[in-house]
């Protein structure tokens, strides 16, 4: 019965979701993250069924520089093809009927349930973003930490490290998003974003045998990341937190100035949308170092009621799913 309790709501969880009138009570979702990221990335769907196919130009035929009665030597391009794949994100909500329908408000209890379900599937879909390693995990898509943690790389280019060695370290990312450098992708023929399937009441096993009503519900995300052109992505790694921290006026870990090499590290920002993604502890750092009169490169503007902070025309957006506590990229 403890385990049924661990992941079955019980009528001790119903009690505590009832305001006094008896009414659902308005949760505080203090679990809740901010990922930017999730509603920025542009999602197109694949050409294959478990994702999608790149083919990239790998190599360019070069001109022969030619003297009178002499020939022209023949040249072609070289190319190479890609397959990423999309990964299955699904989860599944029970609830038993009887509990459900106390004090007439199935509905909104519910939906309350429903909430907490996709805000998980949100932060579990924006720390694979980041983290998430299809060759240690098959299951999982490939994230873009695995892609950029080797400096000797051929993409090592664009991995800056800054000087952090121990275990307090984050990233900051510039993605530039658009259809042939960046993006989203969910298998062909399949349906973008998370899909949510009301299944009504059936019946459920409680694990011994034995058969309850329930109302189910279940949670799907097929879904990936296509890294087209390696070139629009670029990680800012090994960032020491408390050494930011202390740095209010960015004179001694100069992130800002890693960040501008970052931008120069793209090819052409006009080939899609950019931002630079960070979490909380840097946004915090940054937006202080911005108002610093000195500081004559970081903007501060308000658009739509929001104060949103930028450097070189790219806007910042924050990333809880961003640690603080990545190994140093070697």
């Amino acid at each position: 019965m403890a385990v049924i309790a661990n992941t079955a709501l019980t009528l001790a969880d119903w009690a505590k979701r009832q305001d006094p009138d008896s009414k659902p009570a308005r949760i505080i979702e203090m679990l809740n993250q901010t990922n930017e990221i999730l509603t920025d990335m542009l999602w197109l769907e694949g050409n294959l069924a478990t994702g999608h196919r790149t083919t990239m130009r790998t190599g360019l035929p070069s001109g022969t520089w030619r003297a009178l009665n002499a020939g022209i030597a023949r040249g072609k391009s070289t190319t190479v093809q890609v397959d990423e794949t999309c990964a299955l994100l699904e989860n599944l909500g029970v609830v038993d009927e009887k509990l459900a329908d106390l004090n007439g408000n199935t509905a909104a209890f519910r939906l309350s349930e429903n909430a907490a379900f996709i805000e998980g599937m949100n932060q579990d879909m924006a720390t694979a973003l980041f983290y998430s390693n299809s060759a240690l995990e098959p299951a999982k898509p490939l994230g873009l930490a695995p892609r950029y943690s080797d400096s000797t790389a051929k993409n090592g280019q664009n991995i800056i490290k800054m000087g952090g060695s121990g275990s307090d370290n984050t990233s900051v990312w510039l993605v530039v998003w658009g259809d042939q450098t960046v993006h989203g992708i969910f298998p062909k023929g399949s349906k973008a974003g998370l899909d949510h399937n009301d299944m009504g009441v059936e019946l459920v096993d409680d694990g011994t045998g034995k058969y309850f009503r329930a109302y189910r519900d279940h949670y799907k995300w097929e879904t990936g990341a296509a890294l087209r052109d390696w070139r629009y992505c670029v990680r800012i790694c090994n960032i020491d937190i408390s050494d930011l921290v202390a740095d209010t006026n960015g004179s001694t870990v100069k992130l800002i100035e890693a960040m501008v090499r970052a931008v120069h590290r793209i090819p052409n920002l006009r080939m899609g949308r950019a931002a630079f993604y960070m979490n909380r502890t840097i946004a915090e750092c940054l937006d202080i170092q911005a108002m610093n009169k000195n500081n004559v490169r970081l903007k501060i503007q308000e658009y739509d009621g929001e104060f949103i902070t930028s450097l070189r025309g790219v806007p910042f957006r924050t990333c809880d799913a961003l640690l603080n506590s990545e190994a140093p990229v070697i």
